[in-house]
């Protein structure tokens, strides 16, 4: 007679269908990265059409402009957004091609030290031209 043979599995179903990995993160990150994309998409096409309207403009004008509730938010949202993709975008550069995991976590914390610091400073100068 032929025994059948059985594999236990410690996993569960649902465990399996979540898709986390060793990391236990899943496709949080990637997904993070496709809504800021998404999200970069309408706010880029904005500021383009705002900054073409504005070309020539006096400064009193765009401070004008900026001060707009509605103007100011969105473009602070649109720096929030665009050095957090950035950050996001380098991280997996570095992870995926820097071998050496000390320099890789070097260059993060790098990246994402400079994310922050040019991201507060752009969102100071709005901040100083809307409130101005």
């Amino acid at each position: 007679m032929r025994e059948s043979i059985s594999i236990n599995v410690r996993r569960s179903q649902l465990g399996r269908a979540r898709g986390v990995g060793a990391g236990h993160s899943g496709v949080e990150h990637w997904r993070i990265e496709r809504i800021t994309s998404i999200a970069l998409v309408p706010l880029t096409l904005w500021f383009i059409y705002a900054m073409l309207h504005l070309i020539g403009a006096p400064q009193v004008v765009v401070a004008a402009w900026a001060s707009n509730p509605i103007n100011a938010v969105l473009l602070l949202v649109l720096i929030v957004i665009t050095f957090h993709h950035m950050h996001l975008g380098l991280q997996v550069v570095f992870e995926d091609y820097v071998a050496n995991k000390w320099q890789m976590t070097l260059m993060i914390l790098g990246a994402k030290s400079v994310s922050l610091v040019l991201g507060l400073m752009a969102s100071v100068a709005v901040l100083k031209l809307a409130l101005s």
